[in-house]
């Protein structure tokens, strides 16, 4: 899961890219960029783990949700939630809290076939125009990884969509540097063909899945990082329990073999005396 988190970043890198160059050509107004002011309803993808015995991984990502449903209520909106993975599921059903969809089986190992799944049904969402029945925003609810020993919760808006906002948003930041300083000298002029709108309406559905399969593969990497530490933590405590424990009967055993010699010596003595 690390490997694959790592090896992806270098396609959603080269997708920015050319999000960036496409959008320095045309005038950017696209309906996965737009505000939706028709509707209160927002969409949150909560990304959690299938099973337990991960330490705190599950319970943090569920707090963090909570935090963002309660902003979101408070600032007058209506949470559509979505979960990825059982205990985040089974965490909003338990508190009779209506879930949308639930993807569940794969949180340590995210396919593309599924993240095509997830970025359709929020496309899908955010682009459909009942108010009723669309959501205003997508946010999702994930862990990011950073390394073996470090794993951070992070809410992050989806849609509308912000090209220079992603999940890798340090190595984006570098790879856009000179885009945001001088686009015409990061960029060649390109032709589009048949049109730069036309290539942007491909580009950006896919950058949309490139991040949320991203998302996805982060929250496994820190999922099987966080059940490796836990796992490591409990061998270490089941190791010190033996240790005390062995301790404990050697102790016993000696003092009970002490007392015996005890007494038979005592015995001897008696014998003796008498």
């Amino acid at each position: 899961a690390r490997r694959a988190a790592t090896e992806a970043g270098p396609y959603e890198k080269a997708l920015t890219q050319a999000v960036a160059a496409v959008a320095i050509h045309t005038d950017l107004d696209h309906p996965l960029t737009r505000e939706r002011a028709d509707t209160t309803r927002v969409a949150v993808l909560v990304v959690a783990s299938d099973r337990g015995m991960a330490g705190a991984y599950a319970a943090t990502i569920l707090r963090e949700s909570e935090k963002l449903i309660a902003d979101l209520e408070s600032g007058g909106y209506e949470p559509v939630i979505y979960t990825f993975g059982r205990r985040a599921a089974a965490y909003f059903r338990f508190r009779s809290v209506p879930i949308e969809r639930a993807w569940e089986g794969e949180s340590d190992a995210p396919t593309i076939e599924t993240t095509r799944e997830v970025a359709a049904e929020l496309l899908g969402r955010f682009l459909d125009k009942d108010p009723a029945a669309g959501v205003g925003s997508v946010h999702l609810v994930y862990t990011r990884f950073n390394n073996v020993m470090s794993q951070v919760p992070e809410v992050r808006q989806m849609l509308p969509l912000s090209v220079v906002d992603s999940p890798h948003a340090d190595q984006e930041r570098e790879a856009e540097r000179g885009f945001h300083d001088d686009p015409a000298a990061s960029f060649p002029e390109y032709e589009f063909i048949p049109s730069a709108e036309a290539v942007l309406d491909v580009l950006l559905p896919l950058y949309v899945e490139s991040r949320i399969h991203n998302v996805l593969l982060q929250s496994a990497a820190s999922e099987l990082a966080s059940r490796q530490r836990a796992m490591h933590t409990a061998t270490d405590n089941a190791e010190e329990l033996i240790t005390k424990y062995t301790r404990l009967a050697n102790s016993a055993r000696q003092a009970e073999i002490t007392q015996e010699i005890t007494e038979i010596v005592g015995g001897a003595d008696a014998l003796n005396a008498g």
